[in-house]
């Protein structure tokens, strides 16, 4: 009986042991490997091309609005300068199936000196011009003290709007329609670090934001 027991036991540690853990790092975030993406505020305009420098950030104003388009593919910065008001980044479908579960998720923090704040908003542009913002945003605040991640991921990968109409929110990740351009609006009030983090974990996500 006792041979039985120490033997399910032994059984029970290696399955155990043979799954993945995503342990947290004590900052919010899971551990592992992830692309960061530093937007950071300056107090006066960048003059330099940025076009295509993938250096994990992107600069915008101190104060201000920038629109950040979004692109599909991997991970890369491809327009750096967001101080002109414009800014670009790609970033992979996160949801081809729109079956509410990432490939992804984004964890964010504020960083700096505490007192600033930002508000991200994505948004799509139509066919024929017409701009839906979605309902959700993500609002990050340095007030003082440690600084921890938050997952933002249903605020930052799909957008939230009644786009076809009826009168009740639709779900739509990023590049879920290939009828859509897809931006990140950014508006900066004196926040001068906003860092992104995006890790290979899902997140579920519910089909009204509400939930």
């Amino acid at each position: 009986m006792k041979k039985v027991i120490v033997i399910a036991l032994t059984l029970m540690l290696v399955a155990l042991n043979a799954a993945p853990v995503f342990a947290g790092t004590g900052n919010g975030a899971p551990s592992g490997a992830h692309y960061n993406l530093n937007i950071i505020g300056v107090p006066k305009q960048k003059t330099a091309d940025m076009t295509g420098n993938n250096g994990h950030r992107i600069f915008v104003p101190l104060q201000g609005k920038v629109s950040i388009s979004l692109k599909e593919g991997d991970f890369q910065v491809l327009d750096a300068n967001g101080t002109d008001g414009k800014a670009s980044f790609q970033l992979p479908n996160p949801d081809p199936d729109n079956d509410g579960t990432t490939l992804y998720s984004v964890y964010a923090r504020a960083l700096g000196k505490p007192g600033g704040s930002s508000t991200t908003t994505p948004y799509v542009v139509d066919a024929d011009g017409t701009t839906w913002y979605s309902t959700e945003n993500m609002v990050l605040v340095r007030g003082t003290g440690k600084s921890s991640f938050v997952n933002v991921t249903k605020e930052l990968l799909y957008i939230w709007a009644d786009l076809d109409g009826d009168g009740d929110l639709d779900r739509l990740p990023l590049f879920g329609d290939a009828a859509y351009q897809y931006f990140w609006e950014y508006n900066n009030n004196g926040l001068k670090l906003a860092q992104l983090r995006f890790y290979e974990v899902p997140t579920t996500v519910p089909a009204d934001p509400e939930l």
